[in-house]
């Protein structure tokens, strides 16, 4: 999925409020302790303090580059099989052909196999989208509540529809059978396409070059899959991610025993000059804390929710309204009945998924 707008301050807000809660408690319970029950104890020098804060900032920093580079080679990667996708459904149209066959067959039939293969294509593309979003036990998207509110109300196509009432629609039923008791449909789908350009060969509506390049086609649309499943079954190294969390709430509750020291000898130094604010000072430690750990954990979240680009967060590649796409310029190439060719998937609450 991918937002169209800028993600605001206030969705920002709104998406992290849980936390900010949290950061709340925490920044407010040593103050507490500090000033209403004066103990006075209860600091930490700011330096080791800071020297964690920087390695936790570094950790983030590459646990964002690197998730980012994830999604960026995912969103190539479906780039890479729309412009396959056109190429598949232009080469069809043009390549089979009754121009080498001995015995032609009639312009409607033509038109039936182009169809049937570029149909066919779009049941496999249902087919790759769906095994995209099936869920692995390390993406955590939906654990935080946040999260599970806004993929409620936005709902997962690939979720929500069974897959068989999708690639019925444009394979024979026949077909569909024998795809019940596979594993990997998208590839089974491809070995189906396969099968059939090789009957299509043999009946002399595709010459010996033109087969060969639409199984060089095959042949690419098997390693852009290939690469999409890896995205999807090779997470970012999971104890980079264990760590980073544990770092990063290990700064998060030692930062307020250092802040509000710091401010409450910034308060003794004004107390001269302020002698109403002087005393109080210490307090606003609690704000400038949770801005603090806020800032950081926010990074940190939004690399978490970057590193799997199929999860089904509104970060991810938008591989359903891209299919959608693909399958409709396909069919506008053949000529379709407009009336026939689905609208394209539009944004829900600024979404597309």
């Amino acid at each position: 999925m991918y937002t169209r707008r800028n993600f605001s301050l206030r969705d920002m807000l709104l998406w992290t409020r849980h936390d900010i809660l949290a950061f709340l408690i925490i920044a407010t319970l040593p103050v507490v302790l500090y000033e209403n029950l004066e103990m006075r104890w209860l600091h930490l020098p700011w330096l080791p303090i800071a020297l964690v804060g920087t390695a936790v900032a570094f950790i983030i920093g590459f646990q964002n580059n690197a998730s980012y580079g994830r999604t960026w080679e995912a969103r190539k990667i479906w780039g890479g099989i729309t412009n396959a996708s056109r190429s598949w459904a232009m080469t069809v149209r043009d390549f089979v052909t009754n121009q080498f066959t001995d015995n032609p067959v009639s312009e409607a039939e033509l038109q039936t196999i182009h169809r049937e293969l570029v149909h066919r294509h779009v049941a496999w593309l249902t087919a790759l989208r769906y095994a995209m979003r099936q869920p692995r036990t390390w993406e955590d998207f939906l654990s935080k509540k946040s999260n599970r509110e806004w993929w409620e109300a936005i709902g997962v196509r690939e979720q929500t529809m069974p897959i068989h009432d999708e690639i019925k629609a444009f394979m024979p039923e026949a077909e569909c059978s024998l795809l019940a008791a596979k594993a990997n449909l998208p590839a089974q789908i491809l070995a189906i396409q396969s099968k059939r350009l090789r009957e299509l060969r043999e009946r002399g509506l595709i010459e010996d070059f033109r087969h060969m390049e639409l199984q060089g086609m095959l042949t690419n649309l098997i390693d852009l899959q290939g690469r999409s499943e890896r995205i999807k079954n090779f997470p970012y190294p999971r104890q980079y991610a264990t760590l980073n969390k544990y770092f990063l709430w290990i700064f998060v509750v030692l930062l307020p025993f250092g802040v509000m020291h710091e401010f409450s000898k910034i308060g003794e130094d004004i107390v001269a000059e302020f002698p109403t604010m002087g005393p109080s000072f210490v307090w606003l430690s609690i704000p400038f804390t949770v801005i603090v750990c806020w800032v950081f954990h926010t990074m940190e979240r939004i690399g978490r929710v970057t590193e799997n680009p199929f999860e089904g967060s509104a970060n991810d590649v938008p591989i359903s309204s891209m299919s959608r796409g693909m399958e409709i310029d396909m069919r506008q190439i053949l000529d379709e009945d407009p009336a026939s060719i689905p609208e394209p998937i539009g944004p829900i609450h600024d979404t597309l998924m």
